[in-house]
């Protein structure tokens, strides 16, 4: 097993979905801690340009978007798989539900009065204007719901969750899967940073239970690590061979051409490079950075952009 090396922060909800990932694996992994607003200029040197968190580093191999991530890790460590399962292709659509309805009624409700203040009670003003600003150029032209509907929409989502719940411990059966995962870590964040808003899940005890379930996987085995010894374990490491990757034409982009990607909702900032593969599932681009190195930075198909640059 490769290093892995996790690039997060401890209030991120979708660092939390990962977190409990390595957890569920019974995975070692080194933690380096990330700002939550920008500047990132360690995150950029490996990545060029996506700065969403968190990020997983493999070496030289960075990859990028947490579905992608659990792909990643089913990979490297086939046991217990995070997206098998009976339903493993249902179990994909909740996920994306979670990670984009879901995620944003709950921090609509979460985000506040109350929750802010207690997510940012011992802040500077200055601190909170900035991660207001900062979040405001994440989700530019991006529909999100009003504090009010938000509160109604995750009331009715919990009782959904709630039903399913019913008859099996985890969302979709006896073990826990990527659906699980991706409905826990906007209903973590509520529960642990905004408790104060918390009060909106005691209407459903089963999804309570479930939570406490999920907690109760831990986040493996720990190691602190820096953002320099990062880097520079990318600079010395030899990217993955991409010698037996299928290629997947839909955009009439030629591999080898200079590219960007982008997600195509929140945090759009884009990562420029060369095109080195496009699979089925993911786009991976080759970039050259005065610290990091050589490296490949991976991005899932499904929400993100590839689009060709001019020479």
């Amino acid at each position: 097993m490769n290093d892995l090396v996790l690039h997060h922060y401890p209030a991120s909800p979708f660092a939390e979905k990962v977190r409990l990932m390595l957890g569920y694996k019974r995975l070692s992994w080194k933690s380096v801690f990330i700002p939550m607003v920008m500047p990132k200029p360690d995150v950029l040197a490996l990545t060029g340009g996506y700065r969403k968190t968190p990020i997983l580093q493999v070496g030289a191999d960075i990859y990028c978007d947490t579905m992608l991530i659990a792909e990643v890790l089913d990979e490297l460590a086939p046991a217990q798989p995070a997206l098998s399962g009976p339903q493993p292709d249902l179990a994909r659509c909740l996920a994306q539900w979670a990670d984009s309805t879901l995620f944003w009624a709950a921090m609509s409700h979460s985000m506040q009065a109350a929750g802010m203040a207690q997510l940012f009670g011992k802040a500077t003003p200055q601190a909170m204007q900035a991660f207001a600003e900062d979040r405001k150029a994440m989700s530019a032209g991006l529909s999100r719901p009003r504090p009010a509907d938000g509160t109604s929409a995750l009331r009715s989502y919990l009782l959904r969750l709630e039903q399913m719940l019913e008859s099996s411990p985890f969302v979709l059966g006896q073990q826990p899967g990527v659906a699980d995962f991706a409905s826990y870590h906007p209903l973590w964040f509520n529960r642990t940073q905004t408790p104060a808003m918390a009060g909106v899940l005691q209407a459903c005890p089963k999804v309570l239970a479930w939570m406490d379930r999920m907690a109760a996987i831990g986040h493996g085995q720990i190691e602190r690590y820096s953002a320099e010894q990062a880097i520079d374990l990318a600079r010395r490491s030899t990217p993955r061979s991409l010698q037996d990757e299928p290629f997947e034409d839909v955009h009439g982009i030629a591999l080898g051409s200079r590219v960007s990607v982008a997600a195509e909702g929140f945090g759009p900032e884009p990562t420029e490079g060369q095109l080195l593969a496009a699979t089925k599932g993911r786009y991976i681009l080759g970039r050259s950075d005065e610290r990091a190195g050589r490296v490949q930075v991976h991005f899932p198909r499904v929400g993100y952009a590839l689009r060709a640059l001019k020479d």
